[in-house]
């Protein structure tokens, strides 16, 4: 059984550590690199785990954190939220940890009261690309870069209405 709980700022230790493994097992899914991320501070972790803009969670399943997703005001378009940082264990995957963690950001969104969802998913990527499909995340059209020197990577965006 998959357990999803919200992490709080004085649990910043485990949001870290789920973070730092996920950096490390799929550097090229996220735009931090794990020495990036290494870098941030405990401070800096409570104030981002503390936004009221922000939720951040972690899956478990037998008592070991396997996930992680942080949902959070999108930066480009008011009114939408961004789901950001997914990632699952490669032991987890395939037993409904990501649907776990989206719904968790889809639930969260909705009592926000945001119209969208809107997330960056790399066509690489395959399976997250058809896990997002069969959830309801619809193409935008919009695709964008890494920050050089890893702009080779590149990402397209879906989005989910949110809306009743």
């Amino acid at each position: 059984m998959v357990a999803i709980d919200r992490i709080r700022p004085d649990a910043w230790r485990r949001a870290r550590a789920v973070r730092l493994r996920a950096l490390h097992d799929a550097p090229d899914a996220f735009w931090v690199t794990a020495d990036e991320e290494s870098a941030t501070t405990a401070a800096q972790w409570r104030r981002r785990l503390a936004s009221p803009d922000a939720a951040t969670f972690v899956a478990s399943r037998d008592g070991v954190d396997v996930g992680l997703v942080v949902g959070a005001r999108h930066r480009e378009h008011d009114g939408d939220a961004g789901l950001y940082s997914m990632w699952v264990a490669p032991e987890a995957r395939g037993h409904g940890v990501a649907a776990a963690l989206i719904v968790a950001v889809i639930d969260w969104a909705r009592v926000a009261g945001y119209r969208s969802l809107r997330l960056d998913v790399g066509d690489w990527n395959a399976d997250a690309v058809r896990l997002y499909a069969r959830m309801g995340f619809e193409p935008t059209g919009t695709v964008a870069a890494f920050p050089a020197p890893r702009n080779h990577i590149t990402e397209h965006e879906r989005a989910f209405d949110l809306r009743p």
